[in-house]
């Protein structure tokens, strides 16, 4: 089951149909345990719709939750970010950290922040090296369950962060600096373990890059990341959180404006952002 958001409500889609809902609240209408079973109650009273196009979808699923994020949960990100840092002596805190009982979480975004599917995400004009992060991003709810899935486009300034690692707030968080949606995925159970994430960035209508990852490969479990999240925070309304990227561009790759990025998540569908100024 899906779910997406709309000005007036939202769509619920559901074995190839999907059904319109008018929802005032939408931190009340996501954040309920047993989000599955209860969105099947909502469709008792939704409007079937006959025609519609979810590629019209623009506004990320979130209302006022925060963003956080996970780092170096994949080995590829732990060796990307040995490298950008060894010049300034700080490349041996990743290699420890990935081997660590404790995870690495930071908040990355605000709602004012984020965009959805065909928005535009920013690069910092004071950065020179700067990729996206496709993500598997977890919606919790208050109560620190795991209710849904949705794709995550974590932007990051790669020369910053590799200047110092203490640089690390100025890298993740800025203006456009996230993405998410195009909708939360709300399955009966977890996630399936061999679901597969995309990334393909075009330049003037020509791929540049493009990589592929299992979230299997994750070393950390998504249950272990929401533990350590919720033990001194509390989310009244849910919240947000990007588990982590196993797909690097090469050293020598950096977004330009104007670039389309496209992440692919199996059972969410495609987050297409544009990089602008």
């Amino acid at each position: 089951m899906q779910i997406y958001k709309y000005e007036k409500g939202a769509v619920i889609c559901l074995d190839n149909k999907c059904y319109s809902k008018v929802v005032k609240d939408w931190d009340a209408f996501i954040n309920r345990k047993n989000l599955h079973e209860a969105l099947l109650k909502d469709l008792n009273g939704a409007t079937l719709l006959q025609d519609h196009t979810l590629q019209e979808v623009t506004m990320p699923p979130i209302g006022s939750q925060e963003i956080w994020a996970s780092g170096v949960t994949y080995m590829r990100s732990k060796q990307a970010r040995m490298e950008e840092s060894k010049k300034s002596g700080g490349g041996s805190f990743y290699d420890l950290v990935y081997d660590a009982e404790r995870p690495e979480l930071f908040f990355k975004a605000t709602p004012q922040r984020t965009v959805g599917n065909g928005g535009t995400v920013r690069i910092r004009k004071d950065s020179s090296w700067n990729v996206p992060e496709p993500e598997l991003t977890l919606f919790i709810c208050s109560e620190g369950s795991i209710e849904g899935y949705t794709i995550g486009n974590d932007m990051s300034s790669r020369s910053i962060e590799g200047e110092n690692p203490l640089y690390l707030p100025q890298a993740k968080t800025y203006e456009g600096c996230a993405a998410l949606g195009p909708c939360i995925y709300v399955p009966r159970r977890r996630i399936d373990p061999n679901t597969k994430i995309r990334l393909g960035i075009f330049r003037e209508g020509k791929a540049v890059f493009s990589g592929e990852i299992g979230i299997d490969q994750m070393k950390r479990k998504h249950t272990e990341l929401v533990e350590f999240l919720f033990k001194e925070c509390d989310f009244p309304n849910g919240c947000f959180l990007m588990t982590g990227t196993g797909i690097v561009p090469p050293d020598d790759f950096s977004l330009a404006i104007g670039d389309e990025v496209h992440i692919s998540i199996d059972h969410i569908g495609t987050l297409v952002n544009f990089v602008g100024k």
